[in-house]
């Protein structure tokens, strides 16, 4: 028995904030930002919108998705490092607005590759047979921790959650590898300041073209894989030249990556999530598409995955 994807849903704030808009909050401008990172616009939440509530919204769409009923889940896992407050969690709170009253809850914080020990720490749950379904989130309210005063990261960053519900599922399909690590000698290069966000840029962008590149080849090795067997590249959308090269030590050609960078910007854990949603609705993503899924974060952590896509 291998776990796998349900159902997926996501939240996307209604509000665009394009680069044009940052042109009149700070010394930047369209050209530079499109350059160098391939963001055009982000989405920020509204200020009585919290994380929690984005959790919701995707939750409950993966679960309609999965055709679960919240009262099914037996356990809730949110990534986030932008919860409402440092307690209750996230996942508590999910479970109240859910009414999903047998699951138990915990968040758990690995920055972008959050939704990736989310996703890896459910298979376990469902493998190892102690829970039938297990709802994963991935969400971030980044607006409220950017430095705006930093134009290097402020350009960066949006909102958005997003969400699958994992249990088992038939044939080869599911997870059928994982790789997953921290570093935290490099926690100095990423982390949330009394200031907000704050990153070293050439730093985490070394690291991430790096270990997105390995993780990607060692979760094929694992499966017993080669890069003809991809189907579909689904990086952590941070920055599209750090995506490239992931797709490029794959050998992918460039329809076989997802790019929702330039919509939403760097959605932290939601990301991943995120773009599965959006590249499943335009058909990009079909049942039994072998799928490598990887991230990188703050901590410094990542993570990596090979999904045969299906229920």
């Amino acid at each position: 028995m291998r776990a796998g994807a349900w159902g997926i849903g996501r939240y996307i704030p209604a509000n665009v904030v394009t680069n044009v808009d940052l042109e009149k909050k700070m010394d930047t401008s369209d050209e530079w930002i499109r350059t160098r990172t391939g963001i055009e616009e982000r989405r920020f939440a509204d200020d009585d919108v919290d994380t929690s509530d984005m959790a919701y919204g995707a939750a409950a769409e993966a679960l309609r998705n999965a055709g679960v009923d919240a009262g099914e889940i037996d356990l809730i896992l949110v990534a986030t490092v932008t919860p409402d407050q440092p307690f209750p969690s996230v996942s508590c709170m999910l479970q109240e607005k859910l009414g999903a009253t047998k699951a138990a809850a915990m968040d758990i914080s690995a920055a972008c590759a959050g939704f990736m020990y989310g996703m890896i720490t459910a298979q376990q749950f469902i493998e190892n047979g102690g829970y039938k379904h297990v709802l994963v989130v991935g969400v971030e309210k980044l607006s409220k921790i950017t430095n705006w005063n930093d134009r290097n990261t402020a350009v960066l960053f949006g909102d958005g959650a997003g969400a699958m519900v994992l249990g088992p599922v038939s044939g080869d399909r599911g997870i059928l590898s994982y790789d997953l690590g921290s570093d935290g000698t490099g926690g100095e290069h990423l982390y949330q300041g009394p200031d907000g966000l704050v990153m070293n840029g050439r730093e985490v962008f070394k690291f991430a073209v790096r270990q997105m590149g390995e993780s990607s080849i060692k979760v094929l090795e694992k499966a017993g894989l080669t890069k003809e067997d991809v189907d579909y590249l689904i990086p952590h959308q941070a920055n599209i030249r750090i995506m490239e090269a992931a797709r490029q030590r794959l050998e992918l050609p460039v329809e076989k990556m997802s790019k929702t960078v330039n919509k939403y910007g760097n959605t932290s854990a939601a990301s991943i999530p995120i773009s599965l949603v959006e590249d499943i609705e335009n058909g990009k993503v079909k049942d039994d598409d072998l799928l490598v899924m990887v991230g990188f974060g703050g901590g410094l952590t990542w993570g990596a995955i090979a999904l045969r896509w299906g229920k």
